[in-house]
């Protein structure tokens, strides 16, 4: 099959023919139909903490159909259209059994530790990780699932309430998610902050009520709570940058929830100091399990499609290693996924 690998001599990706995967006890190959390009693909490709081995295929926002099946398989069936969790794993465990994916000892994440991941033809993975697609939605639709889980994670940990105050850091793919989940539970109003307004129209799409981004001799906390009537109840840390946490914990209201699905690279630092006298609560939360993959493709089922705005450019797999350089740099862009066939 063919696919855009990553090769570490020019940290570039080149599409290259790779074996077909085949499934074994539990497996299925999925035929891919779309994979989105995350932030963490771009981070790994430049070597930040964690990085792609060489002949890495990466890619783990995965949609396809079902086109094999290994021995014991009976939840999905050749043709089913899937949103896929993105591991391989035991899949005999109780975290596996629960849908806990990384509760697994052997999970492994697709693009690392030799599992190929979704900018290819095919891949393998569990039936167990294979959450169905309604015919309502389209392998796109199912392609979001995976950044829509992620920020679901973080929403779910925060404890929202309608009406709450709600901040949101950050209007990448996983700040935009998580502003709609802010939405869809009721927040009773919602800002997105970020450097520039690159991604504004896209959030006021997703049903924000203010875009913030920098202004001269003014801080985030005084901004955000000139735009939400008072200090946020809640703050859903998207950035992923030295600083964030400090920020964030500056803007929050005493006795507020940070929830932090966005993940820094490199060495942080904040006050300890300045969360201790608010009574701050800070979580950070780690990817997702089956239930919340269900739960995001219901809500796109029952008509709730806003993060469709997300989605900035589809490319073929030829296409890809152009795309992915693009991104790399600065961009106007925002889910781009890639379509192998």
């Amino acid at each position: 099959m063919r696919a855009a690998v990553f090769r570490t001599e020019k940290r570039k990706l080149a599409v290259e023919n790779v074996d077909d995967p085949t499934p074994g006890p539990g497996q299925v190959v999925i035929k891919v139909h779309r994979c989105g390009i995350c932030g963490s693909d771009l981070h790994m490709a430049e070597g930040h903490t964690f990085s792609f081995d060489d002949g890495a295929v990466p890619g783990h926002e995965v949609s396809g159909e079902v086109v094999a099946r290994g021995p014991g398989v009976d939840s999905v069936k050749e043709g089913d259209r899937v949103a896929v969790l993105p591991f391989v794993s035991c899949g005999q465990c109780d975290a596996c059994r629960q849908g806990d994916p990384m509760g697994c000892p052997q999970a492994k994440m697709m693009g690392s530790f030799g599992i190929t991941g979704g900018y290819a033809e095919y891949l393998l993975t569990n039936a167990i990780w294979c959450v169905q697609l309604p015919k309502s939605l389209s392998f796109e639709d199912g392609a979001l699932v995976e950044p829509l889980a992620v920020s679901l994670r973080a929403a779910r940990v925060s404890g929202i309430r309608a009406g709450d105050r709600v901040l949101v850091m950050g209007a990448g793919a996983i700040g935009l998610a998580a502003a709609y989940w802010a939405r869809q539970s009721g927040a009773g109003s919602v800002a997105v902050s970020a450097t520039s307004t690159r991604r504004e129209d896209m959030a006021r799409a997703i049903g924000i009520d203010a875009f913030i981004t920098p202004e001269e001799d003014r801080t985030l906390a005084e901004q955000s709570a000139d735009a939400l009537g008072a200090a946020p109840d809640i703050v859903f840390e998207c950035a992923g940058v030295p600083g964030s946490l400090d920020q964030a914990v500056s803007a929050i209201r005493r006795g507020g929830m940070i929830a932090s699905p966005g993940f820094c690279w490199t060495p942080d630092s904040f006050t300890p100091l300045m969360a201790m006298l608010k009574q701050a609560t800070i979580k950070f939360t780690n990817v997702y399990d089956t239930r919340e993959f269900e739960i995001a493709v219901g809500a796109l089922d029952n008509g709730n499609v806003e993060p469709r705005a997300m989605i900035t450019d589809v490319v073929n797999l030829d296409s890809a290693p152009d795309a992915f350089e693009e991104l790399r740099g600065r961009n106007n862009q925002c889910k781009v996924m890639i379509k192998p066939w």
